[in-house]
């Protein structure tokens, strides 16, 4: 899908934490900033009881890669794996949780999801199974609708400004895994999101964002576009939105 580099001339450090700032003041994720002052940004995987979230291994260290190289955020490297019951996922900037499986999740589990996506943080969830009818789709919506009603998920339109909050994209990039291997045979030419008080809140794939990017970040020079650049887009607009 074709893009362009779109150039920003800020300090980018400084422009995402005044942005973040700004957007939302008071929120859980803003507070990181003052508790974490030695990073602008970590990576946090949500594991969950049910179904399979330790998928991708390789993504997460991939992704900060590529936020290294294009940004000047300073950067955990170490991935760090939070139980989705922990209160202290509440105080992450980004989460990031995937799988395959079933998704149901216990009362402290769906608590916590709710506090943190109500009080301005960010989820980015992938179906593995890039397939609507599999299990994780299924399930996980299912979550979804109860928590925060039948009509909270929906796609988002392809000039949605997540698309543009960093480097250019006309929409979400294709996979090289929607029609291989197991999955519906589709394409999605969208994404899915909960949206609240006008930003995104949960962005949804069912892409399998997560596989694509499950490699060593050195083999990213045998690749002709990198297609980790729209993960900068989703930490971008994570952070400034």
């Amino acid at each position: 899908m074709a893009y362009r580099s779109h150039f920003i001339h800020m300090d980018r450090r400084h422009f995402i934490l005044s942005s973040c700032a700004v957007a939302v003041c008071g929120a859980l994720p803003c507070a990181v900033s003052a508790q974490n002052s030695e990073y602008d940004f970590y990576f946090t995987r949500l594991s969950y009881e049910s179904g399979n979230w330790e998928v991708d291994e390789r993504m997460p260290a991939n992704v900060l890669n590529s936020l290294i190289e294009y940004t000047s955020l300073r950067v955990d490297l170490q991935e760090r794996v939070i139980p989705l019951s922990d209160p202290s996922m509440l105080s992450a900037p980004f989460c990031y949780m995937a799988g395959h499986r079933l998704v149901q999740f216990n009362l402290q589990e769906r608590q916590n999801f709710q506090r943190y996506v109500e009080n301005g943080g960010f989820v980015f969830v992938d179906d593995c199974n890039h397939d609507i009818d599999g299990m994780f789709a299924k399930t996980f919506e299912a979550q979804m609708a109860d928590m925060f009603g039948p009509k909270a998920l929906k796609k988002i339109p392809n000039n949605h400004p997540l698309y543009s909050s960093f480097f250019e994209f006309d929409g979400p990039p294709r996979t090289s895994v929607e029609l291989n291997g197991w999955g519906d045979d589709l394409v999605h030419e969208y994404l899915k999101a909960i949206e609240i008080n006008g930003r995104i809140a949960v962005l949804y794939s069912n892409k399998d964002l997560g596989c694509e990017w499950d490699y060593d970040f050195r083999n990213k020079r045998w690749l002709k576009i990198d297609n980790t650049k729209f993960a900068v887009n989703i930490v971008i607009y994570a952070m400034t939105a």
